[in-house]
């Protein structure tokens, strides 16, 4: 499930940008929300000369479930106070990697 809702909908690098941004609210604590905001424009300008469809679909893919984990995490270490309900992230389930998709055995 994706940290917001409207994820499968994301075809460019800039309504890719724009939905890890809006992510990066969802985030507890303000360090946190400056950190990602800075690596999320730093991945931004680092492909922008990427003009491969096939690449560009593949790093839209693996930043999405990447903002999912971040989301879970930050909330599961922002405590409960701080914590975004899955209702607002407008999902219910969680698309973690197992360690089979990371090939260990």
């Amino acid at each position: 499930m994706s940290p917001l809702a409207g994820a499968e909908l994301i075809q460019t690098p800039v309504q890719l940008y724009r939905y890890l941004l809006r992510c990066c609210r969802l985030l507890p604590t303000t360090a946190m929300q400056q950190h990602y905001h800075h690596a999320i424009r730093q991945g931004y300008n680092s492909h922008s000369d990427e003009d491969n469809p096939e690449r560009i679909k593949m790093i839209i893919l693996r930043a999405v479930a990447d903002a999912d984990w971040i989301l879970d995490k930050g909330i599961s270490e922002g405590g409960p106070e701080t914590a975004v309900s899955k209702d607002q992230r407008g999902g219910k389930g969680s698309n973690r990697r197992t360690p089979e998709q990371f090939g260990a055995t």
